[in-house]
């Protein structure tokens, strides 16, 4: 099979097209012909050296925590799926290769079916950042009907869809971006107020939003524009942000300070489903690349100001 893998670690230029063996799968695994495979900026951090955990590893590796396709085969224990189903994954960190290959083998209870109002290219985006935004906003903020919500980093693939879920379950949401094109991207996905998080004063932004003072704070960037933000946070409220995001918020005194990893399973994968429909979920695709050029899908995450997620196509053919 065909992969975009690495020999060595460092700058984008060390993802190179392979040819590799299909991975074999054991018996609670599923083997997932790609359609498409999410870029994360977790990618990026994996591809110059940081790896989670201790695990010992061999060369070449295949970066790719997320992605879409079809079912190839199943090991003997799995009754969920059958060949030709199509699915989604999300599998971090995945010892036998990621999904920046034309097949990767994952543990069934990392893999669901997706809405049928996703495209492939849209499920191959989704899962990870789909999961961290929903049980950030369900589960680490408990977000009420009528609250005051502060997405901090809103233009960015999970920041896009928090903002929508938290809209989903009736806040009110003030989200940060960058630029104008930044601030107009998270308007058109419904915010109901925008600042911008480099330039604009946070703290004066949000307490003109919620005079009385925010409820929560969804934070996917730390540095200097966090803390004055959460100066305007009520006595009693809530912030919550997946690890990863550095530096990391301090504790206050008066405020509840979560951070999390995204969980993945059979019942997370359906409450995602769910969700997906109830907020008829628009996903942004910032840009398509094609396995080959994985290099330059890392070279446009070293951009910054990525609107969405983007995205590999591993193949054309496809459902939908």
């Amino acid at each position: 099979m065909r992969a975009a893998a690495l020999d060595r670690f460092g700058g984008p230029r060390v993802l190179r097209l392979h040819d590799l063996p299909v991975p074999s799968i054991a018996p609670s695994e599923v083997l997932i012909a790609t359609h498409t495979a999410g870029v994360g900026s977790w990618d990026a951090d994996m591809r110059a050296g940081w790896w989670p955990g201790r695990k010992r590893l061999s060369f070449p590796l295949v970066l790719g925590s997320d992605g879409s396709g079809t079912v190839a085969a199943v090991g003997s224990r799995v009754r969920r799926f059958a060949p030709g189903d199509v699915v989604y994954s999300f599998s971090f960190p995945n010892p036998k290769g990621g999904f920046y290959a034309e097949y990767v083998a994952v543990a069934a209870e990392d893999v669901g079916r997706p809405p049928r109002r996703l495209s492939l290219e849209e499920a191959g985006a989704v899962a990870t950042i789909g999961l961290t935004a929903l049980q950030g906003i369900d589960d680490a903020l408990r977000i009420r009907r009528g609250e005051s919500v502060v997405i901090h980093g809103a233009s960015g693939g999970v920041g896009s869809l928090a903002l929508q879920f938290a809209k989903m379950r009736g806040a009110r949401v003030l989200a940060t971006a960058t630029d104008r094109a930044g601030i107009a991207f998270v308007r058109r996905l419904g915010a109901n107020a925008a600042a911008d998080g480099q330039r604009d004063d946070l703290r004066a932004a949000a307490r003109a939003f919620a005079p009385d003072g925010v409820d929560a704070v969804f934070a996917l960037a730390g540095g200097a524009p966090l803390m004055r933000l959460l100066d305007a946070v009520r006595r009693g409220g809530r912030v919550a942000f997946p690890n990863g995001v550095e530096p990391r918020p301090r504790k206050r005194r008066g405020l509840t300070v979560r951070s999390y990893d995204a969980a993945t399973g059979v019942r997370e994968f359906e409450r995602l489903g769910r969700a997906i429909e109830a907020a008829r979920l628009r996903v942004p695709i910032a840009a398509v690349f094609p396995l080959a050029r994985a290099a330059r899908a890392h070279d446009r995450l070293a951009k910054r100001h990525v609107h969405g997620k983007i995205v590999l196509r591993i193949r054309q053919r496809g459902w939908r």
